[in-house]
C-alpha cells in the first residue's frame, strides 16, 4: 500500500491522479477507516483513479491495532457480529486465515456475551450466584416483552429507562430487590454497552431495529488490522491530510485540507464518522440538503471506551469476562478477560455512556488507576498492571464518538438517509448502515455500496458504463471461518 504525508505544494490545486490511467473518472475518498477502504479498494478494482485522505497518521479508524505490549490489542472494534457466510467480511477474514474466539453464539441476553463463561460480584467482593444471574436475565428479558407492548400501545417514542419504569410499574411481580435488583442493573449496563448509551437515551421505538446475522459473536484473536492492510494494499493513501471543506461543483469536486491544498475529482465518497459530521469541522459548498443536515444532528452517537490493562501474571478466574453489580448502571462494571481469548494477561475494562464520558476527563494515569480499583473490590490481591493503554473515542478530535445509536424520539431510516448521495457526493460508513450500524461489516458494506452508487453516476456521465468492472467482481469464494471456543 502506498502511504503518503503529503503537506507540501505537491497536493496544492492537483488534479486527482494516482497511478494509472489519467483519462480514468477520478475519485476522493475522505477517511480511511473501515468504510473508505473499502470503496476506494472497489473502485480502485473497477479501474477509477482514487485518492484517499485520512487525517491521522494511520489508517483504520476506529478500527485501531495496538502493538505497544508486543502483541496485537484492539482498541476500537475487536468483534466479528455475526460469524457466519452471510457477513460480507467473512469470505475475506476467511481466507487470510485469521482465528475467532467465539464469545456467544445466537440470541444471547448479553449480546456479544452469553451465560456460558462468567464471574459476578457485588462492591464487597462477594460473588453473586450463577442461578440468581440466570433467573435475573430471565427477568430481564421478560421486562424488554413487556417494553414491546408498552411501544405497540403508545404512539410516541419514549427511552428504554422510562419504559422499564412503566413496566416495573404496571407488573410488580417482574420488580427486584437487593442483589437482584443489583444484577438487573448489570444487565442494564451491558445493554448500555452494546449501543454505547445510557438507557434514558436510547429508543424504545428503535432499539431492536438493526439486524443480527446468525452464527453469534466472535473476537478477532490477531486484531482487525489485517483486515485493513488487506484491502488497503495498492492503494493511494495520504495521511495526515484533514479535510475542512469539499466543494461540489456540476462537472466535478474539490476538496481541501487544513493547509489549504486542494484536490479536483469527478466525485467524492465522505466516509467520516458521524461525530465529525456533527461538529461540522468539514464545510459543505453548497450546504448540505435539509433533510441530510437533520439526519445528521438527529441521530445519536455514543461513547463506549477500553481501558486495557497489561499484567504480569493472571491473578482472576478463568472465564471470559468479569464484572461488578451495584445500585445503578452507572455503578456496574465489565471487564473482558482477553488472556481466556488470545493467552495474554491481559484485562480490558469496558465502561460506555455516560461514565464513559466522565472517564474521558481523566487522564489515562487517573483512568487506568480507576479501572484498577473497580477490579480490587471483587479480586483484593489484585496485584498493580504493569501497563496499560487507554481509548479516547469520545474527545479525539478524529471520531468524536464510538458509534451511532438511535435517540429517543427520532425514526430509524435516518441512517438511510445519512447514505442517500447528494449530487457527486457518496455517503459511507457505519452510521449510514440501517441493517448494521455500530458494526465494522455495516461500515464495509456501506463502503462497497457507495462504491458502486458512485461507479454508476459516474459512468452515467462518461457514457462508458460498459468499460468498466461492477465493484463487486472479486472472487468470493467461501472459506471457512476458523472459530474457537476454550
Amino acid at each position: 500500500m502506498e502511504f503518503k504525508d503529503k503537506s507540501n505544494r505537491q497536493l496544492r490545486s492537483a488534479v486527482c491522479y494516482s497511478k494509472g490511467n489519467p483519462n480514468s473518472p477520478s475519485v476522493i475518498v475522505i477517511g480511511a477507516g473501515v468504510a473508505g477502504i473499502a470503496a476506494a479498494r472497489a473502485l480502485h478494482d473497477a479501474s477509477f483513479q482514487v485518492i484517499v485522505l485520512e487525517s491521522r497518521d494511520r489508517i483504520g479508524g476506529r478500527v485501531c491495532t495496538d502493538y505497544t505490549f508486543g502483541f496485537p490489542v484492539d482498541l476500537g472494534a475487536s468483534w466479528l457480529h455475526g460469524v457466519c457466510n452471510e457477513n460480507p467480511l467473512a469470505p475475506l477474514i476467511g481466507r487470510l486465515g485469521l482465528p475467532l474466539y467465539r464469545t456467544s453464539g445466537d440470541n444471547s441476553v448479553l449480546y456479544d456475551h452469553d451465560l456460558e463463561s462468567y464471574a459476578l460480584f457485588d462492591v464487597d467482593g462477594n460473588q453473586v450466584p450463577p442461578g440468581l444471574v440466570i433467573k435475573v436475565g430471565e427477568a430481564f428479558e421478560n421486562i424488554l416483552k413487556e417494553c414491546d407492548k408498552v411501544r405497540e400501545e403508545l404512539e410516541e417514542d419514549m427511552s428504554i429507562k422510562q419504559a422499564f419504569s412503566i413496566v416495573l410499574e404496571r407488573r410488580p411481580d417482574l420488580r427486584l430487590e437487593g442483589l437482584a435488583h443489583k444484577v438487573l442493573q448489570w444487565y442494564l449496563c451491558r445493554m448500555e454497552g452494546w449501543f454505547a448509551a445510557d438507557a434514558e437515551t436510547i429508543s424504545l421505538k428503535c432499539w431492536d431495529q438493526e439486524e443480527l446475522l446468525p452464527g453469534g459473536h466472535g473476537l478477532m484473536v490477531r486484531g482487525y488490522l489485517p483486515v485493513i492492510n488487506t484491502l488497503a494494499k495498492g492503494l493511494d493513501i495520504r495521511l495526515n491530510q484533514r479535510v475542512t471543506r469539499v466543494t461540489r461543483h456540476l462537472k466535478g469536486v474539490r476538496v481541501t485540507t487544513e493547509g489549504g491544498a486542494s484536490l479536483i475529482a469527478d466525485a467524492a465518497v465522505v466516509a467520516v464518522p458521524l461525530g465529525v459530521l456533527k461538529s461540522r469541522q468539514m464545510k459543505f459548498e453548497p450546504r448540505l440538503p435539509e433533510w441530510k443536515e437533520a439526519a445528521i444532528s438527529d441521530l445519536g452517537i455514543g461513547i463506549e471506551n477500553k481501558i486495557v490493562l497489561h499484567f504480569e501474571n493472571v491473578f482472576w478466574p478463568n472465564v471470559e469476562f468479569l464484572g461488578v453489580v451495584a445500585d445503578t448502571s452507572y455503578g456496574c462494571s465489565y471487564f473482558l478477560n482477553l488472556h481466556k481469548a488470545t493467552g495474554h494477561p491481559v484485562l480490558v475494562y469496558m465502561p460506555a455512556g455516560k461514565l464513559a464520558q466522565d472517564i474521558e476527563k481523566m487522564s489515562d494515569e487517573a483512568a487506568a488507576n480507576f479501572a484498577f480499583m473497580q477490579l480490587k473490590k471483587i479480586l483484593s490481591d489484585a496485584s498493580a498492571p504493569i501497563q496499560y493503554l487507554v481509548s479516547h473515542w469520545g474527545s479525539d478530535i478524529n471520531t468524536l464518538g464510538s458509534y451511532s445509536y438511535d435517540r429517543v424520539g427520532k425514526p430509524h431510516y435516518l441512517y438511510e438517509r445519512l447514505r442517500i448521495p447528494v449530487d457527486n457526493l457518496f455517503f459511507a460508513g457505519e452510521a449510514t448502515s440501517t441493517l448494521y450500524p455500530g458494526s465494522v461489516h455495516g461500515a464495509y458494506s456501506t463502503g462497497v455500496q457507495a462504491a458502486e452508487d458512485c461507479r454508476m453516476r459516474v459512468l452515467e456521465r462518461y457514457g462508458e458504463l460498459d468499460l468498466f468492472q461492477p465493484v463487486l467482481g472479486e472472487d468470493n469464494v467461501s472459506v471457512p471461518l476458523l472459530i474457537s471456543r476454550l
